[in-house]
């Protein structure tokens, strides 16, 4: 890697352990300083971020490339995170935050999200030409259709309906070899776009988009990315 993509690898990567690594930490801390007051049957209570910790440490190096992963992870660790520190007290007989066990989940879930987009964003904007040299899996999220999403990685391209597919309907793959058009366009909002994979729900939006041709398929691609897309296709491809 090159000094300008090493730099970005670093505070990608950085932000990659805050997720997989550091709000395990937080949560182990918090626990620790509860359970720290009340009796010793309370420290069975770090258990939970304990796991979370050592799932965190399996699972950073196997995603650490591949960004499709950081949003669901950081939204599940935020998520029993915000539950934990509000549910956690009642072991030491202090009951008042659990009334705030749904606002913290949210706020744990938020804020997971918005260290993920961190990383997302880190990663890709603005976009350099390196980064088409290096083993990240780049993602990007389709506008209003939820869930879905078209990743790109060294010699193929997969528009998907959902984060873990569980049937060919909800993928379809191409090899880059076999795209012959991408251009950039922009949405009305009034569009009724047709996908010829399943897809729970499409709403229409107004804002830039992709239309990718490839193997005799029209894909018309709703992203706010839609040039850093279109860049990162033509690096890979070798254009």
């Amino acid at each position: 890697m090159g000094f300008p993509v090493e730099s970005r690898h670093r505070r990608v990567q950085r932000l990659v352990a805050g997720i997989y690594i550091g709000i395990p930490v937080l949560l182990v801390v918090v626990v620790a300083l509860i359970a720290v007051t009340g009796p010793a049957a309370a420290w069975i209570g770090c258990v939970v971020p304990v796991a979370m910790l050592v799932i965190g440490f399996v699972l950073r190096r196997r995603h650490r490339y591949q960004p499709r992963w950081w949003l669901p992870v950081a939204g599940v660790f935020g998520g029993l995170t915000g539950l934990m520190v509000t549910l956690f007290p009642l072991a030491v007989g202090v009951w008042w935050p659990a009334v705030l066990a749904l606002p913290g989940l949210i706020i744990g879930i938020v804020g997971g999200l918005a260290l993920a987009r961190a990383a997302d964003r880190a990663l890709l904007v603005p976009f350099i030409p390196e980064l088409a040299g290096t083993p990240y899996e780049l993602v990007f999220r389709l506008r209003g259709i939820p869930l879905a999403a078209v990743l790109v990685d060294a010699d193929s391209v997969t528009i998907q309906s959902h984060p873990v597919p569980r049937s060919e309907h909800q993928l379809r793959t191409y090899p880059l070899s076999g795209i012959t058009g991408t251009y950039e366009f922009s949405l009305s909002g009034s569009e009724r776009l047709k996908f010829p994979i399943a897809v729970t729900r499409a709403i229409g939006s107004a804002g830039p988009a992709v239309i990718l041709q490839a193997d005799g398929d029209d894909w018309v691609l709703p992203t706010n990315q839609a040039g850093t897309l279109i860049d990162v296709l033509t690096e890979r491809r070798g254009d």
